[in-house]
């Protein structure tokens, strides 16, 4: 993985900029992520600044029944297009924020250790051979869900409430760029246990082939996020104060608190 960049976004001193990181701290680049960058020359520590979520999307696109293994302990069929909800672009959050459980909700809240992909340019209808194009990079995502609230009336699954609540989806803390997804596994590790170890290779649908159908459907824009969905070990954060790490080697760590 020599070729691979990965790229943040962080405030200092009260600014928002971004660069890549290398093994020396934040090389800062001037111009537009998802458009001229160029390096001023300026390094930062990490220590220096607050990482941010690397990208601030228009919309989030989450992925359900996306992975052999979970369609097959689901008895679920697998599906013969992508099913998919919008998560709400309010519920994004940085690396290492404190998620607090919704006031007026008592009920469970789990974690889904995903990979996400980000959208590097305007892309409508494209096929899926083109799709590596328009894809920026990928990073890690874990699609927080109140559980409870998703079947709680039966005339309506609440896909978008239960996922969408403020600080519910956190991603980050890189894009890495020049990486092959189909080679990635996803960890999700719970207050120090690993709860998730699951290979993207499993996806009903690839990075690309989810770029090009969903593209079809909607345009996607710069910085968009589409979470992968999840596979086998979803569980519930059932502790007063909960950590739970997402870890993709080839990316980095996803690392957030979530409080009952």
């Amino acid at each position: 993985m020599a070729d691979v960049t990965r790229w943040v976004r962080f405030r200092h001193h009260a600014e928002i900029g971004f660069g890549q990181l290398t093994p020396s701290g934040i090389s800062v680049h001037a111009g537009e992520m998802f458009g001229d960058t160029r390096p001023t020359g300026q390094t930062l520590a990490l220590d220096e600044v607050e990482l941010l979520a690397p990208t601030q999307p228009s919309k989030i696109i989450a992925l359900w029944n996306n992975f052999h293994a979970l369609a097959a302990k689901l008895k679920s069929p697998e599906p013969p297009e992508p099913l998919y909800l919008l998560k709400a672009a309010t519920s994004v959050t940085e690396p290492g924020a404190v998620i607090t459980r919704p006031v007026g909700y008592d009920g469970k809240t789990t974690y889904e250790g995903e990979l996400g992909i980000v959208i590097g340019k305007s892309c409508t209808a494209v096929a899926p051979e083109q799709a590596d194009a328009f894809i920026f990079g990928y990073t890690c995502t874990n699609d927080v869900t109140a559980a409870d609230i998703l079947n709680r009336d039966p005339t309506f699954p609440q896909w978008a409430r239960a996922k969408g609540f403020d600080g519910y989806g956190p991603f980050g803390p890189v894009i890495a760029s020049g990486l092959d997804p189909a080679r990635l596994v996803v960890r999700t590790i719970l207050n120090g246990v690993e709860r998730q170890n699951y290979p993207i290779a499993d996806m009903i649908f690839s990075a690309q082939a989810l770029v090009s159908k969903i593209s079809h459907d909607m345009t996607l824009l710069p910085g968009d996020l589409i979470c992968c969905g999840t596979s086998i070990g979803v569980g519930v954060m059932k502790e007063p104060v909960n950590t739970v790490t997402v870890a993709i080697d080839g990316i980095g760590e996803l690392t957030n608190e979530f409080r009952q």
